[in-house]
C-alpha cells in the first residue's frame, strides 16, 4: 500500500474526527468535549504543538493520525518529542501506516533537533507493541498519574 503522510489540513476534519473517536473507543476514553478545541489547536498550533500528521491511502482516504508535541526537559538542552496519539483505521492495519506515521514524527523531531521521541501505550495493545518493538526500545519507566 502506498502511503502519503502529510500535515493535517482544514478539509480533513471529518476523516480526522472519525479516527479520533476510534482512538478514544480503543482506549476506553471519552474526550469528545475537547474535540473542537483540539481541532483548532491542530490547525494553528503554538510553537511546541500539538501537531498532527495524517496518513493517506493510495485513493486519498485518511487512514491514520499522529498527534505529537515538544517539551523542554531538565536532562538535555534539546527538546523531547512526545508522540501523544497514534491511531490507524482498523480496516487498514498491518499495511505499514503506523510505521509511516512514526517515521514521519521521527523526521519532524530530527528537523527540530529533538533529543528523543517517546510515547506510551497500554499493556493490552499487543498489535501496536509488535510494531513499537521494531521501531523503538521499550524503557523500564512506570507511569504514575493523578
Amino acid at each position: 500500500m502506498a502511503i502519503n503522510v502529510r500535515p493535517i489540513s482544514k478539509g480533513d476534519r471529518e476523516a480526522w474526527e472519525k479516527l479520533w473517536l476510534g482512538y478514544q473507543e480503543f482506549y476506553g476514553a471519552d474526550l469528545r468535549s475537547g474535540t473542537d478545541m483540539l481541532w483548532q489547536r491542530l490547525l494553528s498550533p503554538p510553537a511546541d504543538g500539538p501537531f498532527c500528521l495524517v496518513a493517506e491511502s493510495e485513493d486519498g482516504k485518511v487512514v491514520g493520525l499522529a498527534h505529537y508535541l515538544y517539551h523542554a526537559t531538565t536532562w538535555t538542552p534539546e527538546p523531547r518529542c512526545y508522540l501523544n496519539d497514534l491511531f490507524t483505521d482498523k480496516n487498514t492495519r498491518g499495511r505499514g501506516i503506523g510505521r509511516a506515521l512514526i517515521e514521519a514524527v521521527y523526521a519532524a523531531a530530527d528537523e527540530r533537533g529533538a533529543a528523543q521521541v517517546y510515547w506510551l501505550t497500554q499493556e493490552f495493545n499487543e498489535k501496536g507493541r509488535l510494531l513499537y518493538d521494531k521501531v523503538a526500545e521499550v524503557t523500564p519507566f512506570i507511569k504514575y498519574a493523578r
